[in-house]
């Protein structure tokens, strides 16, 4: 059994303008960078074995930022836990995608969330089998988080994946279970928000 906690990255230009962003590479403002501080700071109220990393680099730096918290060595980067490739909605805010795309699903160029799993499942199947009995953070993408959220538990109902937030699952048996959504780790994990309205943190996120 392997503990894998989920930590949405921190908070970057287009998340604040509501762009979807995917594979679209771009960087953490300054409220990211504190955010990924005070998550980091939350995960410290434990102990943690490695944290592993998206390639993008607003995940990048907030596992950077994250591993420094916690006294870690640099995060590792797994290339499938990337966000979902949402193809050429990516720049767009909503009302575009709305106008352009009534029906989401044919969005050309879009990873549907079965091929999104289809990925990052096997990927944290991996890392649990060389982590067995440890704990580990994970940084990726509100896309990716929300696909694996669906896959384990297909018949709830999540709210919003915030910026900098966290999300514990259990890797038991090559079976993935979530153990809280919005995990606090004793603390509301909301905290690491900063303050600022929870509606501005990328309101597109939770009708992707």
């Amino acid at each position: 059994m392997t503990e894998l906690f989920l930590v949405r990255h921190g908070e970057t230009d287009w998340n604040r303008q509501r762009r979807i962003q995917g594979v679209t590479d771009i960087p953490l403002n300054e409220t990211g960078r504190e955010q990924a501080r005070r998550t980091g700071e939350l995960l410290a109220r434990r102990s943690w074995d490695a944290v592993y990393t998206s390639p993008l680099d607003r995940a990048h730096e907030s596992a950077r930022i994250i591993s420094s918290q916690l006294g870690l060595s640099l995060p590792t980067v797994v290339p499938e836990l990337s966000e979902r490739n949402y193809g050429e909605a990516e720049g767009m805010v909503f009302t575009e995608i709305e106008a352009r795309y009534p029906d989401r699903d044919s969005v050309p160029g879009q990873e549907t969330r079965a091929e999104v799993v289809a990925r990052v499942l096997p990927a944290l199947t991996a890392l649990a089998a060389a982590h067995p009995g440890e704990s580990l953070v994970v940084v990726s993408h509100g896309g990716a988080i929300r696909a694996l959220l669906n896959e384990a538990e297909p018949e709830a109902s999540h709210g919003m994946i915030t910026n900098g937030s966290i999300h514990s699952f259990r890797m038991d048996d090559d079976t993935l279970r979530l153990i809280a959504f919005d995990d606090p780790i004793e603390l509301d994990s909301r905290a690491a928000a900063t303050g600022d309205d929870l509606d501005e943190q990328n309101a597109v996120e939770a009708a992707s």
